[in-house]
């Protein structure tokens, strides 16, 4: 599904944050903000006065919060050495130094891990843990981590299948498998008990 979107790694890193508590298509806007302002790299990002970063990434909302965590993110990328430095970490180091970053939490670092350094982790959100619990996967309310390590060890260590995998997650969470699900026509119907409960047959 070709997901996640961002022309640059860098790009897709700045989404990963953009993209905490708002819908994508803000975080597009807000995007296209910071190209049209010419600072979508690090160096401009974290040079900016906070007010001017935080006027060009409102549409993302929360974005005198987001913009300090996307500055602080950027300190600590041009710290560790940018991009090619950081592709030499292991996948562990890398997912806890962007833990040590203030603001970014584990489905951050892991969307920052998958999508924009291609390693193998699978990033658990919440459209994940609708659709698990809906097919009795899962509880619903588990660990980060224990859904995340149960579902990479089932997948192994392929990158595509996890990338495509969550990609596909997401599209069915915003198109069938709402907070009000919309069961008719759903693939998944047949073996998802919670349709009965929703959507049932008459």
């Amino acid at each position: 599904m070709h997901w996640w979107p961002g022309e640059t790694p860098f790009e897709v890193m700045v989404g990963a944050i953009l993209t905490q508590n708002t819908a994508w298509t803000n975080v597009e806007r807000a995007i296209v903000n910071l190209k049209a302002a010419e600072v979508l790299d690090p160096e401009s990002l974290a040079a900016l006065p906070r007010n001017d970063l935080a006027g060009l990434i409102r549409p993302s909302g929360y974005f005198n919060v987001k913009a300090g965590r996307l500055q602080a993110f950027c300190h600590w990328y041009l710290e560790q050495g940018g991009e090619t430095a950081l592709r030499g970490w292991s996948t562990e180091a890398l997912r806890r130094g962007l833990l040590s970053v203030k603001g970014v939490g584990p489905e951050t670092a892991d969307d920052i891990l998958l999508y924009a350094f291609e390693r193998p982790v699978f990033v658990v959100d919440a459209y994940t843990r609708r659709l698990f619990a809906r097919l009795e996967l899962a509880g619903g309310d588990e660990p980060y981590e224990v859904l995340r390590t149960g579902v990479e060890a089932v997948l192994g260590e392929d990158v595509p299948a996890l990338n495509e995998f969550h990609a596909l997650i997401v599209a069915h969470g915003k198109t069938l498998c709402r907070p009000r699900p919309r069961c008719e026509g759903c693939p998944l119907q047949s073996m998802c008990q919670a349709s009965l409960r929703f959507c049932p047959v008459v």
